[in-house]
């Protein structure tokens, strides 16, 4: 069995949890996520307890069991305490601003990158040169951070760009000093 799957998932007072039509509803005080099962896996709810099972003993079947039991324990993570990305924005000029439902960023380009901010996201910006992203919803979290990172990431000479908190850049050094001038 799978080491991971076998394993109960207690399910905490303030969580709702509801399997219907292969689908799972997980509801707490922080949102509301959901997620469809595969075909292979089935969900059973006893007491204040989830029991995630497979259908036989296939590599595949083993694999889903404990992925499914993960994503099913970061969903109730999300939905009672929920997720959070810091992005740092380095460079002279560089900075962000939440305005509405927008994440306007002046990066150094000829004109200013407008972001939609996705439903079940919200940003943050305590610092022009800081970005803190929350949601209970930790595949979309990561994704936004990514495709705000994407649009300039930390290039290896200077280290502008936009970076996870605590990310470390290692720098390359510039032809200048590489040739001893």
């Amino acid at each position: 069995m799978s080491r991971i799957g076998k394993k109960p998932v207690v399910i905490p007072k303030e969580v709702k949890i509801e399997v219907k039509d292969g689908f799972v509803f997980v509801e707490g005080p922080k949102g509301k996520l959901n997620r469809k099962l595969s075909d292979r896996i089935s969900v059973e709810i006893k007491e204040n307890q989830l029991f995630v099972k497979r259908m036989s003993d296939s590599k595949i079947d083993k694999s889903m069991h404990g992925l499914f039991r993960a994503l099913i324990i970061n969903m109730i993570k999300g939905v009672t305490e929920g997720y959070l990305k810091e992005l740092e924005i380095i460079g002279v000029g560089f900075k962000a601003a939440v305005a509405g439902d927008k994440l306007n960023m002046a990066l150094g380009f000829s004109h200013p990158v407008n972001i939609a901010i996705p439903a079940g996201i919200k940003i943050e910006t305590p610092k022009p040169t800081q970005l803190i992203i929350r949601s209970a919803d930790k595949e979309l979290i990561g994704k936004v951070a990514s495709e705000i990172r994407a649009i300039y990431p930390p290039e290896p000479y200077k280290g502008k760009g936009i970076r996870y908190a605590g990310e470390h850049v290692k720098k390359k050094i510039g032809k200048a000093q590489a040739t001893g001038k």
